[in-house]
């Protein structure tokens, strides 16, 4: 077939962006889209939902790593293929569902769920710990100021049993951003984890000319932080930049523009905790993450700190909260200062609004109350 200018798209075949999603649709999800009445769980990692037409799908929940081998995808393929007619899907937190229109395919497919070589773990429904959706981390990232896989794998080893039930008072949802560009959504998240850098870039002023364009790393700098400069190199002066350390926030901009501005430092970096995030409407307005533990080392392969706070905060909200509040929602209620005292999170000068890297922190007015955690500020 010809060419024709006035119809350049006939005919084309092109691999160029995704294939459309409804063509991978299980025909009962497609034959029943926008019919959908109501979902329920089951039991802990299986739902049902039913549409006005009467057709239900059954879904059986596991939870994934997000970087997983060829073998592994493969392994759910063989699933999808023997029990679901080859269809399966992803979920934004790192899930894998397979689906199914009838419930007594659900006892076989969990068998050979049970049986799959590479491990799928049932669960992430309902309240519960979610799987933990993170970034990159040292794997590939350039910018990280933690791991991603390493901390989230040692975390959710250590919070497993809440993956696969329900017992807590609503979900909880654990996030990871390895790096305060934050690919990972902990932003609005129950509780996250942020991996931050604390020391200014450092120039290379000997690579500088030949691997980046000054004005480039110049204006990538959100908070001008960046000016031109000259230094001495070999006796020769060649032009580079100098940086206004007051005015940094440590956020690797400049080194994504500029390789000769390198930020990862094994002191100065590790982990931020924050908490109370949330995206749901359903009993308060969504809500953004709030700083309560500043800076944990990075103590690899398990980060024994950072998985002890995560946990105290976890049994604190669970033995607190009420049924459906969600972790913010329980340290509304009970004040942000009480928060420090129920966990045993430190509460510090970091803890306070004029903080210059707080984020939205978790006290916004003048009405500071007084508790143990709090005396020592409050003098």
């Amino acid at each position: 077939m010809g060419y024709d200018p006035k119809n350049p798209m006939e005919g084309r075949i092109s691999d160029l962006g995704p294939k459309y999603y409804g063509d991978m649709l299980a025909p009962v999800i497609k034959n029943n889209k926008g019919k959908w009445l109501y979902h329920e769980i089951l039991e802990p990692g299986v739902l049902v939902h039913v549409s006005e037409t009467g057709d239900k799908v059954f879904t059986v929940r596991c939870g994934t790593p997000r970087l997983v081998t060829v073998s592994y995808v493969r392994d759910i393929c063989d699933i999808a293929d023997a029990h679901c007619d080859g269809f399966v899907r992803w979920t934004t937190r790192n899930n894998v569902e397979f689906m199914v229109d009838a419930e007594d395919k659900v006892a076989p497919l969990k068998e050979a769920i049970a049986a799959a070589p590479s491990g799928l773990p049932i669960g992430g429904t309902g309240a519960c710990v979610t799987n933990i959706v993170h970034t990159q981390g040292w794997v590939h990232c350039h910018t990280p100021a933690t791991d991603a896989s390493g901390p989230v794998k040692a975390v959710m080893d250590d919070l497993f049993d809440y993956f696969g039930s329900m017992t807590l008072p609503a979900q909880v949802r654990i996030a990871l951003a390895c790096c305060l560009n934050m690919c990972g959504a902990v932003h609005a998240s129950d509780i996250a984890i942020l991996g931050i850098h604390r020391t200014p870039p450092m120039i290379d002023h000997e690579r500088i000319t030949g691997v980046c364009e000054i004005p480039l790393a110049i204006a990538s700098c959100p908070l001008g932080a960046i000016k031109p400069a000259k230094a001495e190199v070999n006796g020769e002066e060649v032009k580079t930049v100098k940086v206004n350390n007051e005015r940094c926030m440590f956020c690797g901009n400049c080194y994504t523009m500029c390789p000769a501005m390198p930020l990862a430092d094994p002191e100065g970096d590790g982990i931020a905790i924050l908490v109370g995030g949330k995206v749901s409407n359903a009993k308060s307005g969504p809500k953004f993450s709030k700083l309560v533990v500043p800076f944990l080392p990075n103590t690899p392969p398990r980060w024994p700190e950072t998985v002890k706070v995560v946990r105290d905060i976890l049994l604190a909200y669970a033995k607190g909260a009420n049924k459906y509040e969600r972790l913010g929602e329980w340290a509304e209620r009970i004040g942000w200062e009480k928060f420090f005292e129920e966990t045993g999170v430190p509460f510090t000068d970091k803890s306070i609004d004029d903080y210059r890297l707080a984020y939205d922190t978790w006290r916004t007015t003048t009405q500071f109350k007084y508790t143990s955690h709090t005396a020592a500020y409050t003098k």
